[in-house]
């Protein structure tokens, strides 16, 4: 760490890892002088579990119930990238329904995800009310999920070719009812927050970042679009069906704290649009495309030699990986989710390399928070919307 020599008893401090506001267990060691921070590290590794070492000796079928335990808040993003290498690399396709149910499930996963970024940002700075109106919305989406998924938050849901299951009877009704609910929510939220001055006073015109320097540090997301970026995945990539949906790319050009609060915002009425135009144009036919499991396996795996039949258990038969580099990214609410994977035609990956937006995008914190005050350490920190889960993986 460079300590400014010109000044005398500065103060170094450790925020977290155990401190409320750190969003998991990050640790800053910040330098003071008095209020103002000179210095700021952020110290990562807490909360590491070797997931890309796992990968690595899994097969990718054996992996996916792993991936939602990397943003334990947006599991949906992590399961979509981790079957969208198969659509890439072996050209398989996904049923129309099966894509129109994946686009809710990644929509309604993206506003859960902005909700609970949305609560304890503003408890952050002070505001508790909206930390207990978010968990109100929170908890709709989640009995969404767990009526189609079986579960709340880990759902193992997609698959390579589809999805797990069938939406239940009477769901799509009841999606609609949350659509038409949740859209006065977002009105309530921006009454109650947008415009209030202690808030704007708070957010207003801190941790702002530049068009240029926001393309130089490599962010995504809404760090990137409340730049002044219209940048989006959905958009650039053409992935799934999206397409076929009237949207717009959320954007804002100030770069600060409220330029990012507003993106997200923007997004969550955004995603009640997809999800209500997919619900009505939703076609019938089949939720998986069941000849994928028949195509380019490995005929004789290694647990059908000899010594492998006096195992009990049995892995299941996968995919065999072709021998190439591949890339393959989603539009997460945190920015892009990006794994990076190569192949030497087994069933294994040689090399599986995970790109989370959180990590990326926090690299630029001790930055943002120099020359600033203690206080607005929370502000910008919150604004970032980070998770420990795939900031350390």
């Amino acid at each position: 760490m460079n300590m400014p020599v010109t000044r005398k008893d500065l103060m170094i401090v450790n925020m977290g890892p155990h401190h409320p506001s750190m969003h998991g267990v990050l640790r800053l060691v910040v330098t003071l002088d008095g209020e103002d921070v000179i210095d700021c590290e952020p110290i990562l590794g807490y909360l590491h579990r070797g997931m890309e070492k796992i990968a690595e000796n899994r097969t990718i079928i054996q992996y996916l119930p792993y991936v939602t335990r990397w943003d334990y808040l947006a599991t949906m993003f992590t399961e979509s990238n981790n079957c969208k290498w198969a659509r890439t690399a072996r050209k398989y396709s996904s049923t129309k329904r099966a894509s129109y149910i994946r686009v809710i499930m990644l929509e309604l996963s993206r506003i859960a995800s902005h909700l609970l970024w949305l609560g304890p940002f503003m408890a952050d700075i002070g505001a508790q009310t909206p930390f207990f109106y978010i968990f109100r919305e929170r908890e709709l989406v989640y009995d969404l999920f767990e009526a189609a998924t079986g579960m709340r938050m880990m759902h193992n849901y997609f698959r390579i070719g589809g999805v797990a299951a069938d939406l239940p009877y009477g769901w799509i009704d009841k999606c609609l009812d949350f659509c038409d609910y949740f859209l006065t929510g977002v009105t309530e939220y921006q009454k109650l927050i947008t415009r209030n001055p202690i808030f704007l006073e708070r957010v207003e015109g801190v941790g702002i970042i530049g068009r240029d320097e926001v393309i130089n540090w490599g962010l995504s997301g809404p760090m990137l679009r409340a730049s002044g970026i219209q940048w989006d995945l959905r958009k650039i990539d053409h992935y799934e069906c999206y397409d076929e949906f009237d949207w717009e790319v959320q954007w804002q050009k100030e770069g600060d704290s409220l330029a990012r609060y507003l993106v997200r915002i923007g997004e969550m009425a955004e995603s009640i649009k997809i999800i209500q135009q997919a619900l009505e144009g939703i076609p019938g036919g089949p939720y998986e495309n069941l000849e994928i499991r028949y195509f380019d396996r490995k005929r004789y795996p290694e647990w059908h030699d000899f010594e492998y039949r006096f195992i009990s258990k049995k892995p299941s038969p996968t995919f065999e990986l072709p021998k190439q580099e591949l890339y393959v990214r989603v539009e997460a609410p945190k920015g892009e989710l990006g794994i990076f994977l190569i192949g030497d035609q087994s069933g294994f990956p040689w090399r599986w390399k995970i790109r989370p937006p959180g990590f990326i995008n926090l690299q630029i914190l001790p930055q943002l928070v120099k020359r600033m005050k203690l206080a607005d350490i929370m502000t910008i920190l919150g604004s970032i919307d980070i998770i420990m889960g795939e900031v350390d993986r």
